[in-house]
């Protein structure tokens, strides 16, 4: 199961293209002529008396020239998104520039389309707040100190006694969790204690609770994968999960998570259904589906094809993995192959790969027409912040509708 903490959709690389010069036009007649072409000792033909009686020829008209076509500069990219940002966003021209920068820097077309894609998820995970207030926040810290204090010899009473001390900003840890609202204030606060752990005389190396951080609520992950494969384009102090929690930053890592991966799906909402379950994860639900109907094999498609430990695969077989074995003599692959090819999950060549092509070419076959090739992930959503029932595929609509009201933005 995946949650919105760590989220759950390396979101490929879209580029413009340059407009191509017109080609040069034919002039209707020649810069000279054929007389003045002919070279000095060439002979000359001689000269003929017309035959009254032959009828007269019509010359064949030059061709017209061809029409030089004057293309229309695109807009500006803020001009492209200024109109799209909802009334209510301020201040306008920051989020404005951060978004039009984060685009430019990933080679991101700049199309209403990819605009009002960044604009829904920012609206669904903070409405324009670079650092969006949390209700409840000081419960849920207590209760995660709580719980990562479980098993060591140290009582939660003893705990609360040491937070009394003074932290770096002046004011006791107790307070600072008392008053806690925002998950930057959180991440200070972990960091902090963190830095005196031994001192606190709690657990040495007790990890940071906040794994997705910013506007879009990215990965921290993610960001610290990210900015090791491409340059990023501010320069910044700290850390990178301090830098995605700046407005710029969570727009920048959010964009790249969100747009900057190839993806051939029909409909933005399946990048919607990606940023919240990981890359690929519609691709993946669709292959889980068909796989299903193949081998007779009830699956849960939520677009993991192995299974998983500390972001690495774990080696113990998942459940598709062992109904891809059952076919695999109508495969035509070997275990080994398949294990091969699964691998390759998470990144666009898996939809190359041997297995991938085999078995949709098989469901094609037995469904007698195409089968989808993208699904929503059916993934039910678990998280200290969320309070009802949530899943993958109510977050993706959610956001899609959003993606939809910014495109009628879209001036005509």
């Amino acid at each position: 199961m995946k949650s919105l903490l760590p989220p759950l959709a390396l979101l490929s690389v879209l580029s413009g293209c340059a407009a191509t010069p017109p080609a040069p036009f034919a002039l209707p007649f020649p810069l000279i002529s054929q007389q003045a072409g002919l070279a000095p000792d060439a002979p000359q033909a001689p000269e003929t008396t017309p035959d009254s009686s032959a009828p007269l020829s019509t010359p064949t008209p030059a061709p017209l020239p061809a029409p030089v076509v004057v293309k229309k500069a695109a807009p500006a990219p803020a001009a492209v998104l200024e109109p799209l940002l909802p009334p209510y966003v301020k201040p306008r021209a920051g989020w404005r520039d951060d978004i039009v920068n984060a685009v430019t820097a990933l080679q991101i077309p700049p199309t209403a389309e990819n605009f009002c894609a960044v604009i829904a998820v920012i609206e669904q995970e903070s409405t324009f707040q670079a650092d969006p207030v949390v209700p409840g926040l000081p419960a849920i810290v207590w209760k995660k100190i709580e719980e990562k204090i479980a098993g060591y010899p140290v009582p939660l009473a003893l705990v609360k006694t040491a937070l009394l001390k003074p932290s770096p900003t002046g004011k006791s840890y107790k307070a600072r969790i008392d008053s806690l609202r925002t998950e930057h204030e959180v991440n200070d606060l972990f960091e902090d204690m963190a830095a005196e752990a031994e001192k606190l005389h709690l657990p040495v190396g007790m990890k940071n609770p906040i794994h997705t951080v910013g506007s879009m609520q990215v990965s921290v992950d993610f960001a610290q994968s990210h900015i090791r494969a491409w340059p990023y384009p501010y320069v910044y102090q700290g850390s990178v999960r301090r830098e995605a929690f700046s407005r710029r930053g969570g727009i920048y890592f959010g964009a790249a998570n969100l747009l900057q991966y190839p993806a051939n799906y029909t409909q933005m909402l399946y990048r919607f259904a990606d940023f919240n379950a990981g890359r690929y994860s519609s691709r993946n639900a669709a292959f889980q589906l068909a796989l299903s109907r193949l081998s007779n094999t009830p699956l849960a498609p939520d677009g993991d094809l192995l299974r998983y430990k500390d972001g690495v695969p774990s080696g113990d077989a998942s459940s598709s993995e062992r109904a891809l074995y059952r076919i695999a003599s109508r495969l035509g692959l070997t275990e080994a192959a398949i294990q091969r090819d699964l691998r390759l999950e998470k990144s666009s060549a898996f939809a190359q790969s041997p297995l991938y092509l085999k078995l949709m070419a098989l469901a094609d076959q037995q469904q007698g027409s195409r089968v989808p090739r993208e699904a929503l992930p059916q993934i039910d959503l678990k998280s200290p912040k969320i309070t009802r029932k949530l899943s993958t595929e109510w977050f993706a609509r959610r956001v899609n509708g959003r993606y939809e009201s910014c495109l009628k933005r879209k001036p005509a």
